[in-house]
C-alpha cells in the first residue's frame, strides 16, 4: 500500500463481485474510503463491508431505477458530503445472434450497461468535486466485433463513445473522465449470463490459449487499471480508453 487514494471517497457501482469488488479492495488497499453499489440484496452488501468497516459502506441500488439512484446520491452526500470519483463497473453480458435476442433482453442489457451508465454518473455529478475522476467499465467487445455479443458490444461502444463526451463537457470542472476496456476475465459474469459451469471453464480454456499472454485476466487487474486512471499518476489523461486484454484483440479474437 502506498496510499496514493489516502483519504479520496468514491463510489463503486457492480461492486458485490467480480471486477466491482476487486476495484473496492484495490482503492481500499490504497486509503480510499468506497460506497459499495450493487442490485444485490442489502444484506449481502453488508457482509461485505463488514470486511472493512473502517473504508466500506454499502447501499443496495438497481441502476435502472431513478428513485435507487436519488438514494445512492443522499447516501453519498451524508457519507462523504463530496466524492472525489466513480467507477460504474455495473453490467450484464447477452450472449445471442440477432435471431435469438427478444426486445425483453435487449432492453435489460440497453438499461443496466449504458442507460444504468449514464444515469448513475448524471445522479453523482451534483456532490463530485471539481477534480474528480469517472472511470467507466467498457470491454474489448467494443472494438472487436462478434456474432453473439452484439448487443452487449453495442453497449459497451456507447460507453467508450460517452468516455470521450464527457470528457470534453466536464472539462471546466476538470473532471478528468476515462474507461477501462477488460479482455477475459475470469468473473462470474459469464454464469450470470446463463454459462453452466463446464461451458463456463471451456469458454475461458479456450481464450487463455488464444491470447498472447498466455491467461485470461484476473478481476483485480482491471482494478489495479482502474486505481491508474484515479490516481495523480494519471493526472494529464482524459478522454481515453486502456485496454487491458493480454493482447487477446491483436490476434482479431
Amino acid at each position: 500500500m502506498t496510499g496514493k487514494l489516502s483519504g479520496r471517497r468514491y463510489v463503486i457501482t457492480g461492486a458485490a463481485s467480480g471486477i466491482g469488488l476487486a476495484t473496492a479492495h484495490v482503492f481500499a488497499d490504497e486509503g480510499a474510503n468506497v460506497l459499495l453499489v450493487d442490485r444485490a440484496p442489502q444484506e449481502s452488501l453488508d457482509s461485505i463491508a463488514s470486511e472493512r468497516p473502517d473504508l466500506f459502506d454499502a447501499l443496495s441500488v438497481d441502476v435502472t431505477a431513478a428513485t435507487d439512484l436519488e438514494a445512492m446520491r443522499e447516501k453519498a452526500a451524508s457519507l462523504f458530503r463530496q466524492i472525489d470519483g466513480i467507477v460504474t463497473s455495473a453490467g450484464i453480458v447477452a450472449f445471442g445472434s440477432m435471431e435469438e435476442i427478444d426486445e425483453a433482453l435487449f432492453d435489460r442489457v440497453i438499461s443496466i450497461n449504458l442507460k444504468g451508465t449514464f444515469f448513475t454518473i448524471k445522479a453523482l455529478l451534483p456532490i463530485m468535486k471539481d477534480g474528480a475522476t469517472i472511470t467507466m467499465v467498457s470491454s474489448m467487445a467494443a472494438r472487436l466485433p462478434s456474432p453473439s455479443v452484439s448487443v452487449y458490444g453495442m453497449t459497451k461502444a456507447s460507453v467508450t463513445h460517452l468516455t470521450k463526451s464527457l470528457a470534453v463537457e466536464l472539462k471546466d470542472r476538470k473532471i478528468r473522465v476515462n474507461s477501462i476496456a477488460p479482455g477475459n476475465i475470469e468473473t462470474p459474469i459469464g454464469r450470470n449470463a446463463g454459462f453452466t459451469p463446464g461451458e463456463h471453464d471451456e469458454y475461458f480454456a479456450r481464450t487463455a490459449n488464444m491470447t498472447p499472454l498466455s491467461r485470461n485476466g484476473q478481476a483485480k487487474e482491471i482494478g489495479l487499471g482502474a486505481l491508474y486512471l484515479a490516481s495523480d499518476d494519471a493526472n494529464f489523461i482524459t478522454g481515453t480508453e486502456i485496454l487491458v486484454d493480454g493482447g487477446f484483440t491483436l490476434l482479431g479474437g
